[in-house]
């Protein structure tokens, strides 16, 4: 497998070099809707040095082309941003069925040799666990599954079986070539390892599981391309394996766990969130809309906490309105990103740039939280688990040891939410209780849309 100079090996050259800015550009906000079309143009010249290398009929790659670009069309305008989780969840496991197709035509070739077999298992495995993990992410995310942890008496062992099957099958497949018994068995198997795998996740945790069959689906596609001799899909799929890789890792440090404890928390019949929380000792103060913009309206120093609610609610364009009405009242206005916040990696981050929100009123807990007693008013829309103090104060907690948003320090705090309903973790939340916060239940885009109101009267 080697570059060369002729069309298509010029094309490829040029698609990956396409992919490396193209990721480069994507992480820094400005430029992350530019490194997005580069990173699409990449692929379009990848798909093309495809065709000339394997000498495609073109009618076949006119119809595929009709048919991927009117689909990726329809959910382009279709997909709301707040269904982005469950979209890229969808998008990682058909990368990894594509890488698992490709592995399992290798495993059938009689001339494939032990190197190249050997290969593309290993891309029928990791493809397979990419493609039906993320159909559990997807179902877990769309609220079409339970979103806590699945666990059945001997989990632990059944999933071990099934992986100690799925490599003895790999092994065989290997062995004996062109086995078509084998190659179906080890297809089999990958597929409910990843079910096994993912099922046992909270929802809570979606956000590093997303990132990680992200990673999955790019390790399925490096292995892929190095079994068919394809540089240019090892390159994209080292890029994306690495880069979820290392988000994997970011977000499983902000929740101050490893990531080994997300994924094996379920064995056992019992989560990692349960046990002990603090004191929920005190009363729950309500606050009106137009009480609320009465202490908006006073405050001179302003942080916004979103949090999954605001996607459920699609709050997030008016709650950029008033970000502006604040601004335009005089008040500096700040949004506190936790990187677990969502259901997805970046997912409050996405939201805001949908809305508009600039790249510059964006900030992370470690940067806020030093002033926090500057702050006038904390407004947290639809966050609970990431600006619980108990994380910080109550070594009983499950959270504990979690680095926070500490809103608590804020002088006053004001938490919209639908009920008093605990979060992920399944422990209430001592911050609700406090003397300087105040509950606005509801809807939030209502909520904050008569907030709004109140401003433009």
């Amino acid at each position: 497998m080697s570059f060369d100079f002729t069309p298509a090996g010029t094309l490829q050259i040029v698609a990956c070099i396409l992919f490396i800015v193209g990721l480069k550009m994507m992480g820094r906000p400005t430029s992350a809707r530019a490194g997005n079309a580069v990173s699409a143009a990449g692929m379009l010249l990848a798909v093309l040095a495809a065709v000339f290398t394997t000498g495609i009929s073109w009618p076949i790659v006119i119809v595929a082309s009709i048919v991927g670009g009117a689909a990726g069309g329809v959910l382009a305008v279709k997909v709301r941003m707040t269904a982005m989780p469950e979209l890229v969840a969808v998008f990682n496991g058909l990368g990894g069925l594509a890488s698992m197709a490709i592995g399992v035509i290798e495993l059938r070739l009689e001339a494939t040799g032990a190197v190249n077999a050997s290969i593309a298992a290993a891309a029928v495995i990791v493809g397979g666990v990419a493609f039906t993990g993320s159909l559990v992410a997807f179902a877990k995310l769309g609220g079409h599954m339970t979103q806590k942890a699945m666990t059945f008496p001997g989990q632990l062992a059944t999933t071990a079986v099934v992986t100690l099957l799925t490599i003895v099958a790999a092994v065989l497949a290997v062995a004996i070539e062109a086995s078509d018994l084998v190659v179906v068995a080890l297809g089999v198997l990958s597929l409910v390892v990843g079910v096994l795998a993912v099922v046992r996740i909270g929802g809570g945790d979606m956000p590093v599981v997303v990132s990680l069959l992200n990673s999955y689906s790019g390790v399925a596609a490096a292995l892929a391309g190095l079994a068919i001799g394809s540089p240019v899909l090892v390159v994209a799929g080292t890029l994306v394996g690495a880069a979820g890789l290392m988000l994997t890792q970011v977000m499983c440090k902000a929740m101050n766990r490893s990531l080994g404890n997300v994924l094996f928390a379920g064995f056992g019949g019992a989560t990692a969130t349960t046990g002990g929380g603090g004191t929920t000792e005190g009363t729950v103060r309500p606050i009106s809309a137009s009480d609320t913009y009465i202490l908006l309206e006073a405050a001179r120093e302003i942080v916004i906490v979103p949090g999954y609610g605001m996607a459920v609610a699609r709050a997030q364009h008016v709650v950029k309105e008033l970000a502006v009405l604040l601004e335009a009242n005089g008040a500096r206005v700040r949004f506190v990103i936790h990187p677990v916040a969502g259901r997805m990696p970046g997912h409050m981050n996405v939201l805001l740039a949908e809305a508009g929100v600039p790249y510059e009123q964006l900030a992370e807990p470690h940067d806020v939280n030093p002033s926090m007693e500057a702050v006038d008013v904390a407004l947290v829309i639809g966050a609970n688990d990431i600006v619980n103090p108990d994380a910080k104060d109550e070594p009983s907690s499950p959270l504990y040891g979690m680095p926070i948003v500490e809103i608590n320090r804020a002088s006053n705090v004001i938490v919209l939410k639908r009920s008093m309903n605990t979060g992920f973790a399944g422990v209430q939340n001592s911050l609700f209780f406090r003397p300087n916060t105040r509950m606005l239940f509801g809807d939030a885009k209502e909520s904050i849309g008569a907030v709004n109101a109140e401003f433009e009267d």
